[in-house]
């Protein structure tokens, strides 16, 4: 799992590098064409099954929306569910911390 991590920490850093060279137009036409995508890809395939990681990386990002309601995102669950991942990933890692001695 820690590989994982990592080389989705090397993927978004490499990531956030190009699109710091992109303008907004160009960022807002991949936005929808991977809006797009995820569509099609959506209507080919069930009901998808998701790692850890694959739940904490949309709790991570969703909470540093301004926006209260995210519907208007375009996700391979629903809202709730995604903050339900962040109220666990919360409780996982308070319950870690907070060890009594």
């Amino acid at each position: 799992m820690l590989l994982r991590l990592a080389c989705l920490v090397a993927t978004s850093i490499l990531s956030i590098l190009r699109l710091s060279t992109m303008s907004e137009r160009e960022k807002d036409v991949e936005t929808l064409a991977l809006r797009r995508r995820l569509l099609v890809l959506q209507r080919q395939v069930g009901k998808p099954t998701f790692t850890g990681i694959d739940r904490a990386v949309p709790a991570g990002l969703l909470h540093r929306l301004r926006t209260k309601k995210p519907q208007h995102l375009l996700l391979l669950v629903r809202p709730d569910t995604i903050l339900r991942w962040h109220r666990d990933l919360l409780k996982r890692h308070h319950a870690s911390t907070c060890v009594p001695k």
